[in-house]
């Protein structure tokens, strides 16, 4: 029988390496050509995360689980230098150091996404699998502000032109914005008993939100491969979008299983 941290742990880096690699490909492009050694280090981060994704296929749900937890260690030590690599580049920005075409937010954001691979795979090796009611909520604090960042990239990166669907990126900013300060708001009141109503209600509304935002990256996937309506925004990162997304609806589903095995 597999082992679950070793199935959930090749799951995690199948994901998020990939993740990571795509967000090299999008700082180099949004690099001007004098940052050649910016654009050079992505492309190292892009190779290093082949060779993971190289080494992952050699793995299975039936290896062994010290091999993993070494590889664990492997991966967490790229995440960790990515996520270094990013914030470096926020912090250059930030001061005016360096002019690009990356969204501030954007740098923030795809350095958050680095930092929770690493604690993912942290957390693995250190034997924890069942998410806990804290983990259930912050969890989804974490993804419902990824969530509302996409929404505001896309109304950003869309040509203003586009009036409806720009129109329609907002509204999913403003929506998924406030259901983030609704998951604040649950994490501090939430009393320390009879949490699976509570939880089960918070999973149910937020797994309705982000079907209907990825349905709608979803379709603008599809109109941005079929060069269907004016934007600057790269197809895979479209599609990187709306994996996400499908990404969030899976951790929801986990979520809620493990709340009915509970009770």
């Amino acid at each position: 029988m597999a082992n679950p941290i070793v199935a959930r742990s090749l799951d995690e880096i199948k994901f998020w390496s990939r993740i990571m690699k795509e967000h090299s490909l999008f700082l180099s492009l949004g690099f001007t050509y004098e940052q050649k050694q910016l654009i050079a280090e992505a492309q190292q981060f892009m190779d290093l995360f082949e060779r993971i994704e190289e080494k992952l296929s050699r793995f299975t749900v039936n290896s062994d689980l010290r091999q993993v937890q070494a590889f664990n260690t492997e991966v967490y030590q790229a995440a960790a230098s990515i996520y270094a690599y990013k914030r470096k580049i926020l912090d250059l920005t930030l001061r005016c150091q360096i002019r690009h075409n990356n969204f501030p937010l954007l740098i923030d954001h795809i350095s958050r996404e680095a930092a929770y691979f690493a604690n993912r795979l942290k957390e693995l090796n250190e034997g924890k699998l069942a998410p806990t009611p804290d983990t259930v909520i912050q969890e989804n604090v974490f993804f419902l502000k990824i969530m509302a960042d996409h929404a505001k990239f896309i109304g950003h990166l869309l040509d203003p032109s586009e009036r409806k669907l720009v129109d329609q990126a907002r509204e999913f900013s403003h929506d998924f914005d406030q259901l983030l300060f609704q998951a604040v708001d649950l994490d501090y009141m939430r009393p320390q008993s009879e949490t699976e109503p509570l939880l089960s209600q918070f999973l149910n509304q937020n797994k309705v939100s982000v079907r209907s935002l990825r349905d709608f990256k979803k379709t603008a996937r599809e109109l941005i491969e079929a060069c269907r309506i004016k934007s600057i925004i790269h197809p895979l990162l479209a599609d990187h979008t709306f994996r996400e997304a499908e990404r969030f609806l899976e951790i929801i589903d986990l979520f809620e299983a493990n709340l009915s095995s509970q009770q």
